[in-house]
């Protein structure tokens, strides 16, 4: 039990450190400097890696090392256009099997907006945004389907950060989240699928905006 706390342990820190790009995008990943800095042996680190490998956040090359994976616009119209499709479904399943608390739970998460300011920290709303989306994965009752939107939401994530100096606030953006929420309460399939759909779309448009050098400066 303990040697997989490890490697939960260090699996969510390495992740944080490469979605996050406090290991950018190419970077050369060492593993001696994580097992000292995270305080955990070489398997779990190893283990850990593996696992990020299959999430395609870094790259094994036999002989050379392990490198996060870099970031480029063919990759993320790819990971968009079969995340619209999963997170339509998600929407979807979620109006039919979600439960109140899930609800619940939602309502609080989002009542750490405040609708009064577009300053909220960059950092609170990305929580905000990614526990919404968690939430619906759940609520949505497909464990197969919460692990592959989940896996799909850090590489979405790596790239907001990747962009954030460029796009600025995205205060709106992750309040369309309320709208979502009343959709998903109702039942309504059609309406909480299509606002995902324009969610998510906004949010790749912005995106490659920034990759493709035509966005607005914030």
């Amino acid at each position: 039990m303990e040697r997989l706390s490890l490697k939960q342990k260090a699996y969510e820190a390495i992740r944080h450190k490469i979605v996050s790009l406090e290991l950018p995008p190419g970077a050369v990943i060492d593993e001696s400097a994580l097992i000292e800095e995270l305080d955990v042996g070489r398997t779990p680190i190893r283990e850990a890696l593996q696992r990020l490998a299959l999430e395609k956040l870094v790259v094994i090359v036999p002989r050379r090392g392990m490198f996060v994976t870099e970031i480029g616009i063919t990759d993320l119209q790819r990971l968009f256009e079969v995340r619209l499709e999963l997170e339509d479904l998600a929407a979807r399943l979620a109006t039919r099997r979600g439960r109140p608390e899930h609800w619940q739970r939602m309502e609080e998460v989002l009542a750490q907006l405040d609708d009064e300011s577009e300053e909220t920290d960059n950092e609170i709303l990305i929580t905000i945004d990614g526990a919404c989306h968690e939430i619906m994965y759940e609520a949505a009752d497909n464990e197969f389907l919460q692990d592959t939107l989940s896996t799909m939401y850090a590489l979405s994530l790596r790239l907001w950060y990747y962009s954030l100096a460029k796009i600025g606030r995205m205060h709106s953006t992750v309040s369309e989240h309320r709208e979502i929420l009343e959709a998903l309460k109702a039942g309504d399939q059609e309406r909480a699928g299509a606002l995902l759909r324009a969610h998510i779309t906004s949010f790749q448009e912005e995106i490659q905006d920034v990759m493709l050098g035509t966005a607005t400066p914030a």
